[in-house]
């Protein structure tokens, strides 16, 4: 087998998004991460909806198809569903993936395809220029909004998590090294791996994410989370200690040290439904960053496959022309 590089996974055609946009960076981290993570191109298909992100398909030299708005999951659970051997990705956006799409995305974490999941979240409608999403803050004017939106907007990690997905993980377009290091814990993942990726629009809504990714901010207003590590950030000088059933927020040192904070562990969804939510709406605390939460879950395309065989074992492998002959038929002259 031929040793694969990211060259072996660019494609030739020019990549169409705006200067400086956030796709870029996770368009490279991809095709750095698939050489280590993917046997043969040949096996490796990307399924993308509408949107910015959906012209990814188009900059990978893989297998792809550019599908239809919000329904990349579903094209994508029957791809994996008849072809269990290959590498399917579902490359989306909080307006594809949780507006039109919702349905779909919570259906294929319920099932546990055993896909890849990239959100690409930049909270606006890139595509068609500036409207509102449905990851938009309240009070958010856009061309659709000219007097401050009023919807109250989806947590997508909750939205992952309340929809029973197995994998569900948080990375930002700034930070390529845990963007590599989180794109590999979800292929590693045997089911639905879903990645939101905090991306910048910096054309429509510039500098959404710029409290968790820039050098001043960063430190105080994100904490990246590791099994086995105590929740601590702001380069160590502050922790979160539990306080009863709610995470709170302490300064280390003297009394208080790292020892007291809470250790994070990604298979206990109690404490995932916690950070994930909590951490999201006070603004007090810092937002959270890597593998959120997992465990391990029968897939439903290998489940299918397997009561196919097993019907098929029992009854044969069937004959079409004949089942659509049987029972009472009509003949129209």
């Amino acid at each position: 087998m031929p040793v694969l590089t990211r060259k072996d996974f660019v494609s030739g055609s020019d990549v169409r998004w705006c200067p400086g946009c956030g796709d870029y960076a996770v368009l490279a981290a991809v095709q750095r991460a698939l050489p280590e993570l993917a046997e043969t191109r040949e096996n490796v298909v990307f399924i993308s909806g509408i949107g910015c992100s959906s012209r990814f398909p188009y900059y990978m030299n893989t297998y792809g198809f550019h599908s239809i708005h919000g329904r990349a999951p579903a094209v994508a659970t029957g791809l994996k569903s008849t072809r269990p051997e290959l590498d399917v990705w579902v490359v989306t956006g909080d307006g594809d993936a949780l507006s039109i799409g919702a349905g779909h995305t919570a259906h294929m974490l319920r099932r546990n395809v055993d896909l890849q999941v990239l959100l690409f979240n930049n909270q606006i409608y890139g595509l068609t220029k500036g409207q509102y999403s449905p990851t938009s803050e309240v009070g958010k004017v856009t061309k659709s909004s000219p007097y401050g939106s009023l919807d109250h907007p989806f947590n997508p990690a909750a939205l992952a998590l309340g929809s029973d997905g197995s994998f569900v993980a948080r990375t930002l377009d700034r930070d390529p090294k845990h963007m590599q290091s989180v794109l590999k814990a979800a292929h590693g993942h045997r089911g639905t791996s879903f990645v939101e990726i905090y991306q910048n629009c910096n054309i429509f809504n510039d500098g959404a994410f710029f409290d968790f990714t820039e050098r001043e901010s960063k430190p105080l207003r994100a904490v990246f989370v590791e099994d086995g590590q105590p929740m601590t950030y702001a380069d160590g000088e502050k922790g979160l200690i539990l306080d009863g059933l709610r995470l709170r927020s302490v300064d280390l040192g003297g009394d208080r040290t790292a020892d007291d904070c809470v250790v994070y562990d990604s298979t206990d969804k109690a404490l995932a439904l916690l950070v994930v939510d909590q951490m999201f709406w006070d603004g007090d605390l810092p937002r959270p960053f890597g593998v959120l939460y997992r465990e391990d879950r029968p897939t439903y395309d290998a489940l299918l496959n397997e009561q196919v065989d097993a019907v098929r074992e029992q009854k044969g492998p069937g004959d079409l022309k004949a089942l659509l002959a049987a029972g009472d038929t009509w003949t129209i002259e």
